[in-house]
């Protein structure tokens, strides 16, 4: 199932180049899920999922091109993102580095980034005025379902809902990588959520990103370092992962700068295309 939001935040069914407003079988919001709908989809999935396709046979699908698509996670209460997980883009970063860049940035692990930078399709990043530069870091992104904290690895992938493309935007330079990675619009995310079901293996998977007509990433997911279910694990004995939340699994090599005027293409097999055009800032 591809699920989306669109519009002023309605439930969408995508089906080809199409999509069914379903948002009217989804339950009232009530006290035990007060952030909103989102959190109770997620939370709930394996109740709705059925409700959810119903809906879809009885609605009126219409052209994707004659809606607004949001990105396809709510309020997250966090986004965490895996740093150093392709063994290829830590050697390009140590190059990069010429020897200067902090042993510790090139471990793996798991940061934070604020869920107010997170953009959906089609948005314009507004790059900000800084000193160094912007790179682009096209990643697959897990949507959790049911949270919890200590999460066992052997478990860990009943708690993902499904996937989704996420750029984790990147100020180069030194200072702390949230503060870095949490500007206004730098974590472009979508088109939409592929549930589990419809990914067999997330870690059998192309991602690619264009930048305007150059190819600039192009690797397979299998080359992560720390799969998915590890991943999970070792963030969930730090944090509370909750429903919904957004988990960025990691850069593969071929990043690069991103400039106004750019317009990045992200691309997942089985997801989608998430489209972005880069500008200027655009002030207060």
């Amino acid at each position: 199932m591809k699920i989306c939001l669109f519009n002023e935040y309605r439930l969408g069914w995508v089906t080809g180049d199409e999509v069914v407003d379903v948002t009217a079988a989804l339950p009232q919001h009530d006290a035990g899920y007060a952030a909103n709908f989102w959190t109770r989809l997620c939370h709930d999935y394996e109740e709705l999922g059925s409700k959810i396709e119903a809906a879809a046979g009885r609605g009126r699908p219409v052209p994707l091109a004659n809606v607004r698509l949001r990105s396809p996670v709510l309020n997250p209460t966090k986004v965490v993102a895996a740093a150093s997980n392709y063994g290829s883009h830590v050697e390009e970063m140590r190059d990069r580095g010429a020897g200067g860049v902090d042993s510790w940035l090139l471990e793996f692990d798991v940061f934070l980034k604020a869920p107010s930078s997170i953009i959906g399709p089609g948005e314009t990043l507004h790059l900000p005025r800084v000193d160094g530069e912007i790179h682009h870091e096209s990643e697959l992104a897990v949507v959790i379902g049911k949270g919890g904290r200590n999460i066992p690895e052997a478990e860990a992938m009943q708690h993902v809902l499904g996937y989704t493309i996420a750029i984790d935007v990147t100020l180069r330079g030194k200072g702390d990588r949230s503060r870095r990675k949490s500007y206004d619009g730098f974590t472009p995310v979508g088109p939409w959520l592929v549930t589990a079901d419809e990914i067999p293996d997330p870690h059998a998977l192309q991602v690619r990103l264009h930048v305007n007509d150059e190819l600039r990433q192009d690797a397979d997911t299998g080359d992560m370092l720390v799969k998915i279910p590890a991943i999970i694990a070792y963030a969930s004995r730090v944090m509370t992962l909750n429903p919904g939340d957004l988990i960025s699994t990691g850069s593969p090599p071929g990043v690069g700068q991103i400039r106004p005027g750019d317009h990045m293409l992200a691309e997942i097999d089985g997801i989608g295309k998430l489209e972005i055009p880069v500008a200027g800032d655009k002030g207060a």
